[in-house]
């Protein structure tokens, strides 16, 4: 049956192996400090850490929908977390550039095939009414594992070092991996037949053509583009350093707003997600708002004269999150606008839009705090890390124009395909995805 019981065990063990991603996934943003002295290297330099890591992570986001339309979620969220925890042995060892990306590329793709897994357990287990109100809630819950990067792992990092810290986070993923192969089922519905590898492909090919066509899938992909850097941004690499470099606070204070910012994120995919959802005709310029409403917020940090008071610091990290919810709720865009057969293909074309925006906005930073700093120095100041940080804004205008422009044009072709299932939508029904 569709939401019961049997549903929530299954979302709370994806959900488990999904923390535990983005705990390895922002486990480098953690150790910053200690990697520009363990490596020998400037911003620029650790900025391809996480580049190469997310362009794998975003590279991998179709392929891994097309896997899931022929594997299905649990074999992939294994095979993430196995290849994560590998990646994170490897990286706990290295000492050299070359192995170090390496390792950060394996964790790129092991991290793919976990997210896009799990969230493909809400509309397999879950009815249309309420999948939504679930996306929204699930998505950022996965934010749990900035707390743990940024208070435990943050830790052991402190307390054991670097090798021994990145063995530990790969036996928390060789743990994740177990149970999932345990408990998870990837349907209450038995899977339909396999067809032939090359028809497979023919097929794989035909619906990621077809999904990308959509407008719907375009608004989702631009929407995210422009939400899910910030949060993503701050969380996997530059908060830290933009709060402890930059802005002069503790470590143990950064690592407290790390965690308002995880842990306000699940609060509003709760509170806030329900709001865009019982408003689905509406949740676009919703999400637009949020995310203007981060952009301002950002803005009065940047032009404020020197450091940041602590109180606008923790509004920051309160704020940010909001945008967030808006880049969870596009991935149900993606499921109203698709038909089930290719709702894998669709929600990794959306997901690769957020996180193209959020390696644009990593390598942006990275290059810009290089740029402004003298030559060969790793004493970044607060008005490099200011100018750094503006060219978020870049990004912004370009998401928000694009997402504007395919709503008009979703709207548009609902009006002449289908005036009823407009008028329904404007009314708060959700419309069911297309046969």
């Amino acid at each position: 049956m569709l939401g019961g019981r049997t549903a929530w065990a299954v979302l709370t063990v994806g959900q488990f192996a999904a923390v535990i991603a983005v705990l390895q996934r922002s486990s480098l943003g953690v150790a910053a400090t200690d990697a520009f002295d363990r490596f020998g290297i400037a911003a620029a330099t650790l900025a391809t850490f996480s580049v190469a890591q997310l362009v794998v992570y975003a590279l991998m986001q179709v392929p891994v929908g097309v896997l899931i339309d022929r594997y299905g979620s649990r074999r992939l969220i294994v095979l993430g977390s196995v290849v994560m925890a590998g990646a994170q042995s490897v990286f706990a060892f290295s000492e050299t550039l070359p192995v170090a990306i390496a390792a950060r590329v394996a964790l790129g793709i092991g991290d793919a095939l976990v997210f896009i897994s799990v969230m493909r357990l809400v509309p397999a287990w879950f009815p249309p009414a309420r999948s939504g109100t679930i996306t929204s809630a699930v998505g950022p819950m996965n934010a749990l594992g900035f707390v743990v990067s940024g208070v435990a792992f943050a830790a052991v990092l402190a307390a054991l070092g670097w090798t021994p810290s990145f063995l530990l986070a790969a036996l928390v993923s060789v743990a994740a991996a177990l149970v999932v192969v345990v408990l998870l089922r990837d349907s209450p519905q038995p899977r339909p037949p396999r067809i032939p590898l090359g028809r497979a492909l023919e097929v794989a090919g035909r619906d990621l053509r077809a999904a990308w066509v959509e407008p719907g899938t375009r608004l989702a992909f631009w929407l995210n583009f422009a939400a899910l850097f910030p949060g993503m941004m701050f969380g996997v690499l530059w908060g830290y350093p933009f709060l402890v470099v930059g802005q002069g606070v503790s470590p143990g204070l950064a690592g407290a707003m790390l965690t308002i910012l995880a842990v306000s994120g699940v609060a509003y995919g709760a509170s806030v997600g329900l709001l865009m959802n019982r408003y689905p005709y509406r949740r676009t310029l919703i999400g637009l708002g949020l995310v203007g409403l981060a952009a301002a917020v950002w803005g009065v940090v940047l032009l404020w004269p020197g450091p940041a008071p602590v109180w606008l610091l923790v509004v920051l990290v309160l704020v940010v999150p909001l945008a967030g919810v808006a880049a969870i709720l596009t991935l149900d865009l993606a499921r109203t606008f698709n038909p089930p057969r290719r709702l894998g293909s669709a929600i990794g074309l959306v997901n690769a839009g957020g996180f193209l925006g959020t390696l644009l906005a990593v390598l942006a930073i990275g290059l810009v705090l290089q740029v402004v700093t003298p030559r060969g120095s790793t004493e970044y100041s607060l008005t490099a890390f200011k100018w750094a940080f503006a060219t978020q804004y870049v990004f912004w205008a370009i998401g928000a124009a694009q997402a504007l422009r395919y709503r008009r044009r979703v709207v548009r072709g609902l009006a002449e395909r289908d005036p009823e299932a407009l008028a329904a939508l404007r009314r708060g029904v959700h419309l069911a995805p297309p046969a």
